[in-house]
């Protein structure tokens, strides 16, 4: 296989998230100042340039059904998208942020995030997000009204398309004793939900059985990366996975035997 460039773009801006659309034909890159671009993945036209606050976009991601993005800025919000014309057209629905609820005689105060947004999950319906912030902050939204769902309890029977939050029931067991809350960067579930592959900042990747919901859960360690391992996620038939470091500026492709 030689490694060569397939194509290259210049954008005006350094880059911090990308995400492909369920069928592949559009991708979206965010920045470093809030904007963000959708690319035809085959033609490298630029199909459309948008603004959302002025800092860094850390985390985007398509629907499941492909009919709304949604975008975790370092400014503590979310900022949620209809989709249309196939991946070429996006009408902001709002944001997932400060709000206020009442019912009977009891005020309910939820506040959204309080730190910027690291990591989130659309639920396999296309209706809820999970999501986590850098203060250690698991909150859920109805994200077709960009709303937060106050109480946890509402969210059990959901299902998740994905499993990127490093904070939450179905992994509280890949955090080691001692650790601060930040030494996980990344983690993510196999396609077939059995397995579950976390990056921290030692350059480790850590492969647990899933649900990993025990403390300290048992898991398989690797080495390779010589700094933090940034990103993971397994290839479609779970054969492979990929890790991307920070400073090493590397990609590893690992395989599961």
């Amino acid at each position: 296989m030689a490694h060569s460039v397939v194509w290259s773009l210049d954008i005006e801006n350094s880059l911090q998230a990308a995400c492909y659309s369920p069928d592949g034909s559009t991708l979206v890159v965010t920045t470093t100042v809030g904007v963000w671009f959708v690319l035809d993945a085959e033609t490298k036209e630029v199909v459309g340039r948008f603004v959302d606050g002025s800092e860094a976009i850390s985390v985007v991601k398509f629907s499941p059904d492909g009919s709304h993005l949604a975008l975790g800025s370092h400014d503590n919000n979310i900022y949620v998208y209809q989709v249309h014309d196939n991946y070429r057209k996006y009408n902001r629905l709002g944001r997932c942020m400060q709000g206020t609820e009442k019912q009977t005689k009891r005020k309910y105060f939820y506040m959204g995030h309080s730190s910027f947004v690291t990591h989130f999950d659309w639920s396999l319906d296309s209706t809820y997000v999970r999501s986590n912030s850098a203060d250690l902050e698991l909150l859920f939204w109805n994200a077709t009204v960009c709303r937060q769902v106050p109480h946890s309890s509402q969210m059990m029977n959901v299902e998740w398309a994905s499993e990127t939050c490093t904070i939450g029931f179905s992994v509280l067991g890949i955090w080691p004793g001692g650790a601060d809350g930040s030494d996980i960067n990344c983690c993510s579930r196999s396609n077939g939900q059995t397995l579950l592959v976390t990056g921290d900042d030692w350059g480790k990747v850590k492969l647990f059985s899933y649900p990993a919901c025990h403390p300290k859960a048992l898991c398989h360690i690797y080495g390779g990366h010589s700094s933090h391992v940034t990103s993971v996620g397994f290839l479609p038939d779970d054969g492979r996975l990929l890790s991307t470091g920070g400073r090493d500026c590397s990609i590893m492709q690992w395989m599961l035997c």
